[in-house]
């Protein structure tokens, strides 16, 4: 049985998409839940979240290893064999880090090129596709995970395409402005798509001992990163673009019409993450967690309160999140 993918995936950068994940993946080890956080963005940028850059470039440098999930397709992608066994980073007992790769961008001609050829029932066309799925789920039995979260880039090509499909759950990040809510209008139809041609294709698989994921992306529900309110942006701004985000996500993601509902009603808000203002930096300072910050790293005072508040924030929506993919 597969251990179950969940996608933080937005067609719109910026909407604060890798630190929810790294928090959500920090907080599932903090609640007990083998945990693999799989790096699938070019940029790699989950992996400088946990990781500093001498040691990323050491693991990018390296070539006698499995150290990245670039390095581990190489066999399949050079087509000298199938995809490697990860070597994963170990952050914690409960949680492992599938380390991204900016090499990883090479890979998008070759998956551009067989998703057709699925298809056609080559059978090298599906452990291509299908390589991004077979990679986390080794990765989860390895550790014996119980979920796997996956980070995404801020596109639509044939990486996140291939990712996407190995994706048994979709939570959408989002922040409230023109550009994010026109990338979540791109996203429902495109997932819809991507999910109705891989059905389409796995009848064909010519090789019955091949496992394949099932892509059902099945939508989770949205987060809204709420920024920082300056004095030269309004709050009627804010407000603005907030009030259209249940009807485009129900819209979109759910193909539903929900007129006049305020995203404080919402079933499908999973969470308005306020900002923190100076822990974030204090925190990739740390390189921890908000929620996990000390006084020896700076959190002092007023900045206590608001960590205990994060953890309890994140606590609250990471259960959500895990009950919601029947994780627990």
């Amino acid at each position: 049985m597969s251990v179950p993918i969940i996608a933080f995936m937005n067609n719109k950068g910026g909407v604060g998409k890798t630190s929810l994940v790294y928090h959500i993946a920090c907080m599932c080890s903090e609640l007990g839940v083998p945990t693999i956080a799989s790096d699938v963005d070019p940029q790699a940028n989950l992996s400088s979240m946990f990781i500093d850059e001498e040691t990323l470039d050491f693991f990018w440098q390296n070539d006698q290893s499995s150290s990245t999930i670039y390095k581990a397709l190489l066999p399949l992608i050079n087509g000298t064999g199938d995809i490697k066994p990860p070597d994963l980073y170990e952050v914690d007992d409960n949680l492992a880090l599938l380390r991204g790769d900016l090499a990883l961008s090479g890979f998008e001609e070759d998956l551009s090129m067989y998703w057709p050829l699925a298809m056609d029932g080559k059978e090298r066309a599906f452990r291509v596709i299908s390589a991004f799925w077979r990679l986390m789920q080794k990765a989860a039995e390895l550790r014996g995970a119980k979920v796997i979260l996956m980070d995404l880039g801020p596109n639509l090509g044939a990486i996140n395409r291939a990712a996407m499909i190995s994706a048994d759950y979709v939570v959408v990040p989002l922040a409230a402005d023109l550009f994010s809510l026109q990338g979540l209008v791109n996203l429902g139809p495109t997932i819809l798509h991507w999910r109705k041609e891989w059905t389409d294709s796995i009848s064909r698989n010519p090789a019955p001992d091949l496992q394949l994921p099932t892509a059902s992306m099945q939508p989770v529900g949205y987060v809204v990163q709420q920024n920082y309110i300056r004095l030269d942006r309004p709050v009627q701004a804010y407000e603005r673009w907030i009030k259209r985000i249940p009807f485009t996500y129900h819209k979109y993601m759910l193909d539903e019409e929900r007129e006049g509902l305020v995203i404080e009603d919402d079933p499908e808000c999973l969470d308005l993450i306020k900002h923190y203002r100076s822990l974030m930096p204090m925190a990739q300072e740390a390189r921890k967690p908000m929620f996990a910050l000390k006084p020896a790293d700076g959190a002092i005072g007023s900045h206590m309160t608001a960590v205990r508040e994060v953890y309890m924030q994140f606590k609250k929506l990471t259960e959500t999140i895990l009950e919601r993919t029947h994780v627990r």
